[in-house]
């Protein structure tokens, strides 16, 4: 993660917003907790502010564009994670485990600093319903390939809370799936520059290609008009959290 994210992390921050809707489904998962390890933190995205928190993560670049007055980070990756066992109340891992090279690893170091809930904002694989892999199917591919399956985490937590995480039309969290239904967005090459599948496929241009001219021709909308009359969408974006 750290070689990939030092090299496609430039503006990161600036596309990458936090969405307060996202952000309060996060704090719920949190509980009580005081104290919270945010694992694979990027440039802060989801840190909550009325907790105690630390960040883990392993790109320079992303460890720059941390806003000031962020929580203190620690480069390290979470594989290795600095911490004795139980230092933390929770920790969260927000959109970041597909990047990780060895993710039970990863999961059984946050499990081991961790006293309370581990929490992860993940997607499911499983789940197959974005307009845009009809463009580019080797997207599908690609999350087949890096994204666990949600009973992984079941094997490697123990009992999980699975809870849906609806996308907002207007997400501020520039992600893969925030433009759904702002499907022009996909063309900008500057948008498409914080959304780290797009670096992983080898040929984009066809099918945004294909996209652009379903626009033009208003075939885009013939199809997946009816997703504009929709506030919130369910793409498979799901948040995972430990009971224990």
């Amino acid at each position: 993660m750290a070689l990939s994210y030092d090299t496609i992390g430039i503006n990161y921050s600036d596309l990458r917003k936090p969405d307060s809707r996202i952000a309060k489904m996060i704090s719920s998962a949190l509980g009580p907790a005081k104290t919270v390890l945010n694992v694979g933190a990027g440039s802060g995205s989801y840190e909550p502010t009325d907790r105690k928190v630390t960040a883990v993560e392993p790109s320079i670049e992303m460890i720059r564009q941390r806003p000031e007055g962020s929580a203190p980070v620690i480069q390290a990756s979470a594989e290795d994670i600095p911490f004795d066992d139980d230092s933390f109340d929770a920790s969260t891992a927000i959109l970041t485990i597909h990047h990780w090279t060895d993710k039970d690893k990863g999961v059984a170091e946050m499990r081991r600093v961790t006293r309370g809930p581990v929490v992860f904002l993940t997607f499911d694989p499983m789940h197959q319903d974005f307009w845009l892999a009809d463009y580019i199917p080797e997207l599908v591919t690609l999350d087949d390939k890096q994204m666990p399956r949600l009973p992984e985490y079941e094997n490697w937590l123990g009992s999980v809370e699975v809870t849906t995480v609806p996308v907002p039309h207007d997400c501020t969290d520039g992600f893969y799936g925030a433009y759904w239904r702002r499907p022009a967005a996909y063309l900008d090459p500057k948008i498409r520059a914080a959304i780290s599948c797009f670096w992983a496929v080898k040929d984009i241009e066809t099918g945004l290609g294909k996209l652009e001219e379903d626009l033009n021709s208003g075939a885009w909308e013939q199809k997946y008009g009816h997703l504009l009359e929709l506030d919130s969408f369910d793409l498979g974006y799901r948040l995972v959290r430990s009971r224990g």
